[in-house]
């Protein structure tokens, strides 16, 4: 069908005509939209809906009420993973700096700064899976190197991944290392985009070191800031697979985070609570709706102030 055959109506045609441009980007749009929101939209609201029923994924669903959220109030295992979330959000945040850090080492123009470039950016193309299991083995007490070093120091062979103190620092030094890389690759991106002039000018003004980077640099990569603190808070709230991979949530539980608990509760051998699980999902979507809404309006209100 030829674009004349399309709009022979008179009518459709003038339509089309007067709101082409308003209506030429509603179906470039219209395609994705549907997808968000059959793929996520709707999942969402179905996840809510769970969370009211008792109900194994299999039978038919009894109503439950608000059961499960009562439930989770008086379950220390709930607590016990809500706590070690917050633990990933506070030190995940270092990935901000030590990215930062990186992306400023890397963005200059010396002899084999593309190897360096590579290295570092090694562990972002890696796998989650392959992450966990290389640090699994540098932990492994026997073949791991820091139980060696651990000994050497005189502290013994630390089995870090099953002591309760340790195990959650150590899954999350393990997430660290691509979370940094992947703020590297935000902030490279946005030093890529700093006004050259600007750069001249500070410097004709006597401005180096930190105080460039602090009131000429930084400034400018307020919107890759804005990116790497959005993506590394969903990163620590929704982190499974590091824990899946080296601790399966223990010992006895200790590692367990909220992603974790509501995938064993609703979905493995012990669980098939699939109201149980919801309800912990809902928990874990307000808290990140709760960051990420902050984050948001903080963004317009520099936007507004700028």
């Amino acid at each position: 069908m030829n674009r004349a055959s399309t709009f022979s109506k008179p009518g459709v045609s003038s339509i089309w005509r007067r709101n082409q441009r308003r209506l030429a980007p509603l179906l470039f749009l219209a395609p994705g939209v549907v997808m968000f929101a059959v793929y996520v939209v709707l999942p969402i609201f179905q996840s809510v809906w769970i969370s009211f029923f008792h109900w194994d994924g299999m039978g038919p669903k009894d109503w439950a009420g608000l059961t499960n959220y009562t439930d989770l109030y008086d379950d220390p295992a709930f607590w016990t993973s809500l706590k070690n979330n917050l633990i990933w959000m506070a030190l995940y945040l270092l990935a901000i700096p030590l990215g930062l850090a990186a992306a400023i080492f890397l963005n200059q123009n010396v002899t084999g700064i593309r190897i360096y470039k590579s290295l570092f950016f090694f562990p972002f193309v890696i796998s989650q899976v392959v992450v966990g299991l290389i640090f699994s083995w540098f932990y492994a007490p026997g073949i791991g190197l820091l139980p060696e070093i651990t000994e050497w120091l005189g502290l013994g062979q630390i089995a870090v991944l099953a002591d309760e103190r340790y195990v959650t620092y150590a899954v999350i030094v393990a997430g660290l290392w691509p979370q940094i890389a992947y703020c590297m690759i935000i902030y490279l991106t946005g030093l890529n985009n700093i006004a050259a002039d600007q750069i001249e000018a500070a410097r004709l003004d006597g401005a180096r070191g930190l105080r460039m980077l602090r009131y000429v640099i930084l400034p400018q990569l307020r919107p890759a800031t804005f990116i790497a603190l959005v993506v590394t808070v969903i990163g620590a709230l929704r982190s499974f697979d590091l824990i899946s991979i080296m601790t399966s949530g223990g010992p006895y539980g200790s590692s367990r985070v909220l992603s974790y608990y509501m995938y064993e509760q609703a979905l493995s051998e012990y669980g098939y609570q699939m109201g149980y699980g919801a309800a912990i999902a809902v928990v874990l979507l307000v808290i990140m709706m709760l960051f990420i809404s902050g984050f948001v309006w903080r963004m317009f209100g520099d936007e507004k102030e700028g």
